[in-house]
């Protein structure tokens, strides 16, 4: 069966990952995942292993350390936000899953040449990233998820090393030449990513 998913529209970061964490709780007590999408104000993340010294001009925006893995990210208006909370017994069949389901909602709003790789981590179109992942998993069930750059302001990858990299970003408004809306990706996306993960548990 496929867990449900829910656009959250533009939500606060640490509100999100709270209702990400009591959400975990319930799976782990026997309830069913959700798959919850959204977009947030604007913040930098980083992961266990990361370092400030990937943070090159915060400015105003907060920096918020947390467990997942990877390095420091941006999150904010214009990026669509993929936070699956499900039981999975496989990491890497979880990772392509969501990974092919962006790819193919890239595809049908007119993104070709989308792709997961494993290293490093997202989903590529040629040398630039579209897509940022980082995940935690505790008993069987994973938090935090992937970052669909819709249509980040550019300006914002400069103010940090994405992931620790220099590769470069790309957008879908950028790769298509046509602006688009978060929620539209997020409708387009959400019954994808959610059939991607039908027995994955």
């Amino acid at each position: 069966m496929s867990p449900p998913w829910r656009w959250l529209g533009r939500a606060d970061y640490e509100s999100v990952l709270s209702e990400q964490l009591a959400l975990r709780e319930r799976v782990w007590a026997g309830e069913p995942g959700e798959v919850l999408l959204c977009e947030h104000p604007p913040v930098f993340t980083l992961g266990r292993s990361a370092t400030m010294a990937n943070v090159l001009a915060p400015g105003d925006v907060p920096v918020v350390r947390i467990e997942r893995g990877g390095e420091v990210t941006y999150h904010g208006p214009g990026q669509l936000m993929v936070y699956p909370v499900v039981r999975i017994t496989s990491v890497v069949a979880f990772l392509e899953a969501v990974a092919g389901a962006i790819a193919a909602t890239c595809h049908a709003m007119g993104v070709d040449g989308a792709a997961w790789r494993a290293k490093p981590a997202g989903v590529w179109r040629g040398d630039a990233k579209l897509a940022a992942c980082g995940i935690h998993v505790a008993r069987g069930v994973s938090v935090h998820g992937f970052a669909v750059d819709v249509d980040t302001p550019v300006e914002m990858w400069r103010r940090i090393r994405p992931c620790g990299l220099s590769t470069p970003t790309i957008s879908m408004a950028s790769a298509r030449g046509q602006a688009v809306a978060v929620a539209d990706v997020a409708a387009e996306a959400g019954p994808r990513i959610a059939r991607a993960l039908e027995g994955l548990g």
